[in-house]
């Protein structure tokens, strides 16, 4: 029968302390092997006189031991020259071109297993040994093992930088903090760590918290898609079976409905899933920033740390809103109500009753300009032209205590701009979340004004003074409670907001919004104003309190102007 080989390499004869094979292999009393010239080397150059210890185990001898050359080790090690076993050895414990070697190794080098804050070096496992075993040495503070560790050492002093000067924001060493850094704000390193660390765990909670909030947003348009979906699919069914009662007259109109539904439902659907897109790309987003920021906060070397802190610790701002609101089941109930009505009046259905089915699905109305205001209207109703409107002109200016600190006023308080965070005062009125500011002046009657935008979004509204500063979404955003209407324009389009009902708009696209506002009779208007002024929306309500203007920006250098108009 063949006998099997015995597999054997050089890790296994080579001697801990030259890392060669063993020449005249010894063994000595707690069943080590080494060199003979080795140990007796090692033993010769101990410190305490008549105690002599095993380099690997510690194990210590009050005895020196006499030391005989062991026979069988010898015999194996010339066996395994001979077999050339020596050839193939376990390199994965040397060090190669991108490993860490051992500081203290002499020939070739191994791989570093840990490096040494204190002592500044790396250390292989056999030389690594002592930082477990020799008391004073256990204190050291041992990290993976760096290429960096000179980066710990001051070039001017030749010292360890244990400070840190948060004047200059680098690390330093305890001469420098009394020479070229005295008088600046100076802490140790470790302090300095601990208190990014409390800033870096403050990111990641607020990462954290995003990314649970961008989920639950992400479901709720899930949702939405669901809900625009079965109100479609809704109206078109019983939209369908009332033009079946009425086959002969509106056969035709009804497909028209139908179409006009399904076109908007592309819209609907469209919309949701961009924004849903959004969100999963920022819940990505953070999730990568979230990595960077733990991959940091692990890391045990303090310099290495504070190096490396501010080019990942600046958290951006997100890009969008905190939460979603959805609207209720209202999606195409109006065009229903509207075909119902069709039901009771086949004769007047292709004259008038058509046409309101038409805009209630789409379309605003549209109010073209004259040179002349024309008579005053009667209560309740709305002029007619745009001289007609400008008749209410008002004269409208911003408050600056009611301005978030990331807006900016100017011209007359007329103006207001996206900008990095300003130093204003606290102020009880002052919009503490959303970028938005009031009008100084409460508005009853009839009263009419323009605003001119430019940027990515905008909202222009009008509100109660009595909205919250502080809050939530639903209690201090324009068009999210009972106390506020909004037009908003995100995405290239409008949208109405009230009571967290978002409300899609159709109109021409344009950068000036012009606002009718009849306090007494409920009625406010919004109107994309041009060469022509278009109806966007209109809102019939009651007013319990005096309103105010309110405008309200989305980014960075988008401005918002109400003008001065005649």
């Amino acid at each position: 029968m063949a006998q099997k080989g015995v597999h054997l390499d050089q890790e296994t004869f080579s001697c801990s302390i030259c890392l060669d094979l063993l020449k005249d292999p010894v063994t000595i009393p707690c069943g080590h092997s080494y060199c003979m010239t080795c140990i007796n080397t090692h033993w010769d150059g101990e410190d305490q006189e008549g105690i002599h210890s095993c380099p690997q185990c510690r194990q210590t001898f009050t005895m020196r031991p006499v030391l005989l050359k062991s026979t069988m080790l010898a015999a194996l090690v010339e066996e395994l020259k001979k077999t050339g076993l020596q050839a193939a050895p376990a390199d994965h414990h040397y060090a190669g071109p991108e490993d860490v070697s051992c500081d203290f190794c002499t020939g070739r080098k191994r791989k570093a297993v840990k490096s040494c804050l204190v002592c500044l070096a790396s250390f292989c496992e056999n030389h690594l040994q002592p930082h477990y075993d020799v008391p004073p040495m256990k204190k050291h503070q041992l990290v993976e093992p760096s290429k960096n560790l000179q980066e710990n050492i001051c070039s001017r002093h030749d010292e360890v930088k244990k400070m840190f000067c948060r004047t200059d924001q680098q690390s330093i060493c305890y001469l420098c903090s009394v020479e070229e850094h005295k008088g600046h704000d100076t802490v140790s390193a470790a302090a300095e760590r601990t208190e990014r660390q409390k800033e870096l765990e403050v990111s990641r909670l607020n990462i954290q918290q995003r990314i649970q909030d961008r989920r639950k947003d992400v479901k709720l348009l899930q949702q939405e898609l669901k809900d625009i979906k079965v109100s479609a699919d809704k109206t078109v069914e019983d939209s369908e079976e009332m033009f079946r009662e009425l086959i002969h007259l509106i056969q035709n109109r009804s497909s028209e409905v139908e179409q006009q539904i399904r076109s908007q439902q592309v819209i609907e659907d469209s919309r949701v899933k961009e924004l849903q897109e959004k969100l999963e790309q920022e819940i990505r987003d953070l999730e990568r920033k979230d990595a960077e920021l733990k991959q940091l906060s692990d890391t045990p070397d303090h310099s290495q740390f504070l190096h490396n802190y501010p080019s990942v610790s600046a958290l951006s701002e997100s890009t969008h809103s905190s939460s979603i609101s959805i609207r209720p089941l209202r999606h195409f109930e109006d065009v229903t109500a509207a075909v119902s009505e069709l039901r009771g009046k086949v004769e007047d259905v292709l004259k008038d009753t058509w046409t309101n089915i038409s805009l209630t699905v789409t379309q605003p109305d549209v109010l073209l300009s004259e040179p002349e205001p024309g008579p005053e209207p009667e209560p309740g109703l709305e002029p007619k032209t745009r001289a007609g409107f400008l008749r209410y002109s008002s004269d409208i200016t911003l408050d600056p205590n009611t301005a978030i600190r990331y807006l900016v006023l100017s011209d007359g308080d007329r103006k207001v701009t996206g900008v990095k965070k300003q130093s204003y005062p606290d102020h009880p009125d002052r919009f503490s979340y959303w970028w938005q500011v009031l009008s100084r002046e409460s508005l009853t009657g009839r009263c009419y004004w323009e605003v001119e935008m430019t940027g990515s979004g905008f909202n222009v509204a009008v509100s109660y003074k009595s909205i919250s500063r502080v809050g939530t979404w639903t209690e201090c955003y324009f068009g999210c409670n009972e106390k506020s209407w909004a037009l908003e324009y995100t995405n290239n389009s409008f949208s109405f907001w009230f009571n967290s009902t978002k409300t899609p708009v159709s109109g021409p696209h344009s950068s000036r919004v012009g606002v009718y506002l009849d306090h007494s009779a409920g009625i406010l208007s919004f109107f994309s104003v041009s060469e022509t002024m278009t109806l966007l929306h209109r809102v019939q309500t009651t007013f319990t309190e005096p309103l105010h203007a309110g405008l309200g920006l989305y980014n960075y250098g988008d401005t918002a102007e109400i003008l001065k108009v005649k």
